[in-house]
């Protein structure tokens, strides 16, 4: 009985590979400014409102929160979240100077 002989595998023939990884530059990801951008908004926001009225603190202590979850998340910018941290820190203190003027204006 005369059995066809079938071979599996690769080809010897060729001495290249079928396939190679590309070897072309790798980019870095974009920067994303999910959170920074929201912290920098509230802390402009913050620090306007503080300058008017003493409420701004929640704004401020918003940023600032944001800020530092900004300074975590790996693709944020940190130059954009250091400056919201900077301006909401500045918000705050202008809020508790508010406040501090209404307590000593109610005594």
């Amino acid at each position: 009985m005369d059995l066809p002989t079938v071979t599996s595998g690769p080809s010897i023939e060729h001495d290249e590979p079928d396939w190679e990884p590309n070897a072309g530059p790798i980019e870095a990801p974009p920067l994303d400014h999910g959170y920074a951008g929201w912290a920098l908004g509230f802390a402009i926001v913050g620090l306007l409102v503080s300058l008017f009225v003493g409420w701004g603190i929640i704004i401020g202590v918003v940023a600032i929160i944001t800020g530092i979850l900004a300074l975590r998340h790996p693709r944020d910018s940190r130059a954009v979240a250091i400056w919201a941290l900077v301006l909401a820190s500045a918000s705050v203190v202008y809020s508790l100077g508010w406040l501090a003027y209404a307590v000593i204006q109610m005594s």
